[in-house]
């Protein structure tokens, strides 16, 4: 992992809330008043941001709000949402002026929110290459970004240890010690009856076949990959597996995870959410990297977490003052991994964070991550994606399914 040096700006930073606290007060005919608490160069005034965050991080990201307010004067109201009403609430009342200048999000939502109109770019200035790069990837939509990220996560092959000692070397190898311990069911992921293909997206790239393209603005909607060769090869491999009994449509994430909590298999394809399960078991748990059924790299899905600013926002250089100068230093981006147990998105705090050999693990493996598509195209995707992988693998012709998936996402996209 490469690690650039994190770099805090103080002056440009006092400098900055001096001007939105001087020009808020005078929009607001209110008068703002040097030497306030904290720093002595501001003192608050009218301004003040509302900022809504996942309810189970409100304790690491008051940390940051107390060292924001104590620094600049600018009060900060936190607000506890149910991480699934988040977006809906926040594309519905940005419009109306009520909602918050800031909200807590995922970088997949960027599409929806950029296409609503409902958030504003986010200045990270040269503080950008302090991050990791899928973590600004995945901040950016059309060639502009729009969020300050703070945790990576993604796949990882998870191994017990005492059934393999070692990691395996590609797939089959994978395959191969698990039978050799003595299991029937040497790997599980979970798939369900309507297929996940985000679980079997790593296998998927390493045949060279990504859902799009890419130019220099990202993701590009026109240059639709599934049909790639690479496609129907993945195609037929997926085919080979469900006979195999490799992949089955019959395990979903349930059984999946209860097959290796038992110590029924060796290997499991999941993210860092299901870990303490595996360590409460009492399962000597190492991360692996995912391997690979052809010899290229084997890249899941990365899913980046972070802030957007409000595009109603009246209060806009304050929230990117916040967000790049606070949120986006060391110590929060620590204060909210001890809260979520997830990479931080800032390359020195993800080194340290990397102390811990899962999170190390889930590290290492993140390094071939792509960011998830947040182009609004990826509905029509997902839409045909999963049927078509859970059919191959029950049996049906691949070419002929892959081919139709791929007819059918085109004409979903126009």
């Amino acid at each position: 992992m490469t690690v650039r040096s994190t770099r805090r700006f103080t002056a440009v930073t006092a400098l900055l809330t001096a001007i939105v606290l001087g020009g808020t007060a005078c929009s607001s005919g209110t008068d703002a008043t040097a030497g306030g608490e904290g720093t002595g160069e501001t003192a608050a005034t009218s301004t003040s941001l509302t900022v809504w965050v996942d309810a189970e991080r409100l304790d690491a990201v008051q940390s940051v709000v107390d060292t924001y307010t104590e620094q600049t004067g600018v009060g900060v109201e936190l607000v506890g949402k149910n991480v699934d009403d988040i977006k809906d609430d926040f594309i519905q009342q940005v419009p109306t002026g009520e909602g918050p200048d800031i909200t807590m999000g995922a970088h997949d939502w960027l599409g929806e929110l950029a296409t609503n109109g409902v958030v504003a770019p986010i200045e990270l200035g040269d503080t950008s290459g302090n991050y990791l790069d899928v973590a600004v990837e995945a901040s950016t939509y059309d060639g502009t970004t729009y969020m300050l990220p703070y945790a990576v996560e993604n796949l990882a092959m998870l191994r017990n240890a005492e059934l393999v000692a070692d990691a395996p070397s590609d797939y089959d190898d994978m395959i191969a010690k698990g039978k050799d311990a003595g299991l029937d069911s040497p790997f599980v992921v979970e798939q369900g009856s309507e297929g996940d293909p985000y679980h079997l997206y790593p296998f998927q790239t390493a045949f060279g076949a990504p859902v799009f393209g890419t130019d220099e603005t990202g993701y590009n909607s026109d240059d639709l990959q599934l049909g790639a060769p690479g496609g129907e090869k993945f195609a037929d491999w997926l085919g080979e597996q469900g006979e195999e009994g490799n992949l089955n449509t019959d395990i979903d994430g349930d059984i999946a995870k209860q097959a290796f909590l038992d110590g029924d298999a060796a290997f499991w394809l999941t993210g860092p959410w299901n870990v303490g399960a595996a360590q409460d078991a009492g399962i000597d748990v190492a991360i692996d990297t995912i391997p690979s059924p052809t010899g290229e790299a084997a890249s899941p899905f990365a899913g980046v977490k972070g802030f957007f600013v409000s595009s109603q926002s009246e209060n806009q250089v304050a929230a990117n003052d916040f967000l790049v100068n606070f949120v986006g230093s060391e110590e929060a981006q620590l204060a909210l991994f001890e809260s979520g147990n997830i990479l931080p998105a800032l390359s020195a705090a993800a080194e340290t964070a990397s102390s811990d050999p899962v999170i190390e693990g889930f590290a290492a493996v993140g390094e071939e991550a792509v960011p998830m598509p947040a182009i609004p195209e990826m509905g029509a995707v997902f839409q045909y994606w999963g049927i078509a992988e859970a059919e191959i693998i029950n049996g049906s012709d691949p070419s002929e399914t892959w081919q139709k998936l791929v007819s059918d996402v085109e004409g979903a996209i126009g």
